[in-house]
This record gives C-alpha cells, structure tokens and sequence, in this order.
C-alpha cells in the first residue's frame, strides 16, 4: 500500500528506512546467493552484470590495485566480490545489522574490506581517502530525497581521473503499476519534493517479514539524475538504458535464468527496466 505526496522530514525518513531495511537483513541473508560466494571464483549476478562495462573505463580494463568505494553496500555481496576482482574496497552503508553481516561475510571468506556506517549523503565527512571508483548498484537513489547533495558526495570520494558507476531501476519501471495485467503508470515519473510512503510486511527477496513496516521513497526522473551529476562537476561518459534487472518488479516478469528478470514478449522493448551511467572526474 502506498500513499503519494507525503511531506516528511529527512532524518525521520531516513530512521524509518533504516529501520526497515535493519529488519531485511536476516531474510536477505537467506535469499541471496551467500553460500555460493564460498567459491573464490564466483561473483554476484550484479557484479557480473556490471563489471563488463565498468571495466570498459579501468586502466588495463580492471579494478585491480585500485581504490573502490561501494556506496548503500548492504549486505556485502557485490561488496566482497568487487574485492575478489583485485580492488581495495570500502562498503558503506546505513544500516549497522547490513553491516554486520557484511563485515561477517567477508571475514569468513578471508577478505580485507573496511565498513563504513554512514548515511549516503554525509558520505564524504564519514570516508577516509579518496578512490579511483565509486560503484552503486542497484535499488539504491529511489531511498534519497536530495540527489544533487548525493552527486556532491560522489564527487568529492573520487579522485582526479577517477570513475563513478551506478546501474539502478529506471524511473520509467518505478511509475509502472507492478500488479497490473499490463504496462499501466501509477505512480509518479517526475520529483516533486516529497515522497511516496509505503506501507509493505515484504521485500524484494525472500519470504520472511519484516516489523517495520514503513519506508520512504522519492521519484528522480532520468534527467534529475543525470544533472545532478554533471552539476556536481563530473564528466558524463556512458548513458544507457537496460530490458532486464536483478529482481522480479511484477510477478508478470519472467526469469531469464541468469539471475536477471525481463517483462515478456514485446513488452520488453516497451519499457526500460535500468538505466546505466558512467561518469569521470577531471
């Protein structure tokens, strides 16, 4: 249930969210895949997805040696398998229950990453250093309510030469009605400062429920996006648009079997399911 145009304070949004994404970790835990990372040669489906692009802007077409900044980290999945390819990794995020099954993730695979509990938009006051790439991916700026104070953030952890990756749900995917029988708009494409409130015991992955309830999101249309960024002084370099993302959006969707999901037959070419945006520091 959702309820649209609600007007709610930052620091208020951002405790409800917290709270709600603290009570996702455990069924998280059970619905990603965890144990699979137990081969050092396995990546996550995310990672994998990104990192063919993202390499495409890496001296020597690779992150290792290099700095990375894994902002709204989670529970540490793509986290540790960004490590795995080489990089000396930072994960961050709000939630000290995700940061804890990450930090537990990565000791018992024996991987050196440093965890930083922050909100995303004081990130760079919470960081130590500056790195050669920032990555967020996926299902992460619809939780923001200032993307130009997000962009600032980004900016600021880069250094000079560095690269910013996201991949995230379209904003075209998010104003779709996901229980309808059809592509229907519902929801609102365009920001108009205040946010959507849901009212959910669910999550995308997994079957347990969650006790708190209430979460905040905010619309951001493609260009709120892309010119925060170029407003935050960044260079853009790739903008694409996706058919498939990592989680089922409506029950309609159908599974690619690489861990990817796509909306059937022609609709897939309807409506993009992520956009991509590559982006440098001069």
């Amino acid at each position: 249930m959702s309820t649209d145009h609600v007007s709610v304070d930052w620091e208020q949004a951002r405790d409800t969210n917290r709270a709600n994404w603290d009570d996702r970790v455990p069924i998280h835990e059970g619905a990603y895949e965890i144990d699979a990372l137990d081969d050092p040669a396995h990546r996550s489906g995310v990672v994998r997805a990104d990192l063919p692009v993202l390499a495409r802007w890496l001296p020597g077409g690779s992150l290792d040696g290099l700095d990375l900044c894994h902002l709204q980290c989670h529970i540490g999945t793509d986290t540790v398998s960004l490590a795995r390819e080489g990089a000396r990794v930072t994960g961050v995020d709000f939630s000290p229950a995700a940061l804890a099954s990450a930090r537990a993730l990565a000791d018992r695979l024996g991987l050196d990453v440093t965890w930083v509990e922050t909100d995303v938009l004081d990130a760079r006051a919470a960081v130590a250093g500056d790195f050669d790439v920032v990555y967020t991916s996926i299902g992460t700026i619809c939780w923001l309510d200032d993307l130009e104070r997000w962009a600032v953030q980004v900016a600021a952890l880069l250094r000079p030469g560095g690269v910013f990756f996201i991949r995230d749900g379209h904003p075209a995917l998010y104003a779709l009605d996901e229980s309808a029988d059809e592509l229907v708009a519902r929801h609102r494409y365009f920001a108009d400062g205040t946010a959507q409130q849901w009212d959910e015991s669910g999550t995308y992955a997994g079957d347990g429920t969650v006790a708190n309830t209430r979460t905040y999101e905010w619309p951001h249309p493609l260009s709120e996006i892309v010119n925060a960024l170029l407003g935050a002084g960044l260079r853009l370099r790739l903008l694409d648009e996706g058919r498939t993302l990592p989680w089922r959006f409506s029950e309609r969707m159908e599974d690619t079997g690489d861990g990817e999901f796509a909306w059937p037959g022609s609709d897939r070419d309807r409506v993009p399911t992520t956009f991509t945006v590559v982006a440098t520091k001069d």
